[in-house]
């Protein structure tokens, strides 16, 4: 079944609330048609928070595996390496609620994704293969 791992800037855990590079944690959720498991919280502490582009590789690196970022802005150095990691970012009203946002994911998946999303199943399907090709290549004793 296919499924994305996707991320939320959220202070609360429910809503997107944070600007991606003052964001103090990301939500991560795996994302299919028929479910949602949290992953991970990702929290950033105080100090991490100085500086403006010194910020963006940790956070860029937590993300990693993840297909996109629902956040309140980012600006144009972080989309830019966002999209160079695979990572699509998008912005949200202050507040939408994490929930509804993968109810979207999901009705999209179930119903044939587009866009963005048909682009991260895609980028992710070769990377599926290429490791059970390689699990096939090892062998199977019992």
């Amino acid at each position: 079944m296919d499924s994305v791992r996707i991320a939320f800037a959220s202070s609360d855990r429910s809503t997107v609330d944070q600007h991606f590079g003052a964001a103090q944690a990301f939500v991560i959720f795996e994302v299919s048609a028929r479910c949602a498991q949290l992953i991970e919280v990702c929290e950033f502490i105080d100090t991490a928070q100085d500086g403006f582009d010194a910020k963006l590789p940790g956070k860029i690196a937590t993300l990693a595996g993840c297909s996109a970022v629902y956040c309140l802005a980012v600006g144009a150095s972080a989309v830019k390496q966002l999209l160079a990691a695979g990572v699509q970012p998008l912005r949200v009203e202050e507040g939408t609620a994490i929930e509804a946002l993968i109810a979207d994911l999901q009705m999209e998946l179930a119903e044939g994704a587009a866009g963005w999303l048909a682009k991260a199943l895609k980028r992710r399907a070769p990377a599926d293969r290429a490791r059970f090709d390689a699990m096939e290549a090892e062998g199977w004793q019992e």
